[in-house]
């Protein structure tokens, strides 16, 4: 691999007519895939996509706010959390967004849950955190002491959207930020990136959401992770070379996945 994708979302009705295709667009330039349940239909999906191909890995959850109206099943999750090709639980957390404010305790109930079953199957947590308007509506600063009090394994704070303060506490917890697209088009966390240690770094497209320039605006997908590694590096004033090496690592080393050749 050359490039992973640590968080997209192939399993969604968005690529139904041209799966195969947007797949084999991201295979030619050598980029791994990782994609990510919402719920349990999604996560099922997921782990059929990587059963099917052996440069894409799946990661299983409940999304605290996409997942509304699914009653939650251990049992169900347990036995796709234990699949071979399940590399982290996810994505999960919480998200303070819309409506999500007004069930904060239903989402830290959930919330604990998954964290039990990454202890218990010693699988990493892709965090799902976004935070509503207000200060009593700060999601990271909630989610931190559930980490601290429950969490035995470490993750990804997926799209990363937080401060530098809150950046560093993640990171003291052995956690590592992923980021997006959206770095191609706004500066807002170029500070983050700055600060964040190269070997703590994870690429993202988040697809099909949030397609970076020159794309913006249209259907991401997995292939356009290349320009968000491009924006790492350049952010961060380092060889891309070098970055393209220390993404792909850092992501094998944190999902217990080999480096394909």
């Amino acid at each position: 691999m050359k490039y992973i994708d640590i968080h997209c979302h192939l399993n969604l009705d968005d690529y139904d007519l041209d799966r195969d295709e947007v797949i084999q667009r991201a295979r030619e330039k050598g980029v791994g895939m990782i994609v990510v349940g919402v719920d349990r239909k999604s996560s099922g999906l997921a782990i059929k996509l990587a059963e099917e191909n052996p440069d894409i890995w799946a990661v299983i959850g409940m999304h605290p706010a996409d997942s509304e109206g699914e009653v939650f099943d251990e049992e169900v999750y347990r036995k796709m959390a234990l699949h071979t090709r399940v590399v982290a639980i996810g994505e999960v957390g919480l998200d303070y967004t819309h409506q999500g404010f007004e069930k904060k305790l239903i989402q830290q109930e959930i919330f604990e849950k998954m964290i039990a079953l990454a202890n218990e199957v010693k699988k990493p947590l892709m965090l799902h955190i976004r935070n509503g308007v207000g200060k009593e509506k700060n999601a990271y600063s909630d989610a931190l002491p559930i980490l601290k009090k429950h969490a035995k394994v470490h993750g990804d704070v997926h799209f990363f959207a937080g401060t530098t303060e809150e950046a560093k506490q993640f990171l003291d917890l052995g956690f590592r930020l992923s980021f997006t697209g959206v770095i191609t088009f706004t500066h807002d966390y170029d500070e983050v990136i700055k600060h964040t240690p190269l070997n703590m770094i994870m690429s993202e497209t988040d697809a099909p959401f949030v397609a970076p320039v020159p794309n913006r605006g249209k259907r991401n997908e997995p292939v356009n992770i290349i320009e968000v590694v491009q924006a790492i590096a350049l952010i961060k004033g380092e060889p891309l070379e070098k970055v393209q090496a220390h993404l792909v690592d850092n992501a094998c080393k944190l999902f217990s996945i080999p480096n394909l050749q």
